[in-house]
């Protein structure tokens, strides 16, 4: 018999990303896929059953931030998080950070305070 050459191991997007706990659960994940919300290699896929593999990179919204992630290993299990983390390589440009909000000065006006302020804002036009 003649031996076949080996396909390049490949798994399934959305169980990869579940295997990698990018997502709580794999139907979460598999709905993140089918809304067209991953690229892979900068290709948009629709399809949960688009195979994966080394080197691959993917681009998909987690929250309020888009993560760019290079694929380093499949994984067998979805299993702890420091297993999980050695499946990828973060590529994600760090975040800039926001300025909060300026916080008050002083507890909120009373109707008097509100009706003196309505009184100067009129005597000034």
């Amino acid at each position: 018999m003649a031996e076949t050459p080996t396909a390049p191991a490949k798994l399934r997007i959305d169980k990869w990303l579940w295997h990698a706990r990018f997502f709580k659960t794999r139907g979460l994940s598999a709905k993140q896929v089918s809304g067209g919300h991953v690229r892979i290699n900068s290709q948009k896929t629709l399809k949960p059953a688009h195979g994966v593999t080394f080197g691959d990179v993917l681009t998909f919204a987690q929250g309020d931030n888009i993560r760019v992630v290079k694929i380093l290993a499949l994984g067998e299990r979805r299993g702890p998080a420091p297993e999980a983390q050695s499946l990828y390589e973060d590529l994600t440009p760090p975040r800039e950070e926001r300025l909060p909000e300026p916080a008050r000065t002083g507890p909120r006006p009373t109707k008097k305070d509100r009706r003196d302020i309505a009184a100067f804002k009129d005597e000034g036009s």
